[in-house]
């Protein structure tokens, strides 16, 4: 698809694509609500209205993401389908459920432990352990998926995914992973290399991340 990219927005990459590779084998029913968490472009919100989702909600922290997403959804002809909200995480849909949720959560590991917030790199800074974004997304989304609800989630496993299915299938979900795959390190990961060496995350010379997509039901 042809998408705005303005600068300070991210940009749809490997995970923006298996998330949405993901998604389409998803079978959504006419009436389908899909919330996109983290939606930066736009490109997943899109490919859901693409889908055949009924209603699409598009959630960004960033004031720019929100805007690209509210263009982008013009341009695409699907304006009428998607309803873009800027807001922390899920807060905009507190008390709502959704047949599928989609997020591509900030991931990347950090030496500081400060979270930002401004700029490009709300998209991917998340902590030392990579999981600040994704432990508060595995304690909120439970909530919001109706009976037989998909969450669809993809990070790194720099990010532990184990951890994240193991806190999806305490909050009763059936979870598995379903796609893999190793993309080339971006200008992010190779700056701090030695430090993600260090930490014990990457093996030395390592130029490749592994990807992963988590699928995860609520059964009732």
């Amino acid at each position: 698809m042809i998408l705005l990219k303005p600068p300070g927005v991210y940009a749809p990459q490997e995970d923006t694509a298996m998330l949405i590779s993901a998604l389409r084998r998803e079978h959504l029913s006419p009436r389908a609500d899909v919330l996109d968490v983290g939606t930066g472009t736009g490109a997943v919100a899109i490919a859901a209205a693409r889908h055949g989702a009924a209603r699409v909600v598009a959630i960004d922290a960033s004031a720019a993401a929100v805007l690209t997403t509210r263009l982008n959804a013009l341009l695409s002809g699907h304006a009428r389908v998607i309803r873009v909200s800027r807001g922390d995480l899920t807060e905009p849909v507190t008390g709502l459920r959704f047949d599928v949720v989609l997020a591509n959560p900030p991931y990347v590991p950090s030496a500081d432990a400060r979270m930002t917030r401004r700029g490009a790199a709300r998209a991917w800074e998340a902590g030392i352990d990579g999981r600040a974004v994704i432990d508060r997304l595995c304690a909120k989304v439970p909530a919001l998926l109706r009976p037989r609800g998909v969450l669809l989630a993809v990070h790194s496993v720099m990010s532990n995914p184990a951890m994240t299915v193991a806190r999806l299938t305490e909050a009763e979900l059936d979870v598995t992973v379903t796609d893999r795959r190793f993309v080339p390190f971006g200008p992010v990961l190779r700056e701090r290399a030695d430090w993600l060496e260090a930490q014990g995350l990457i093996e030395h010379g390592q130029e490749k991340e592994e990807l992963v997509v988590i699928r995860a039901v609520r059964p009732r």
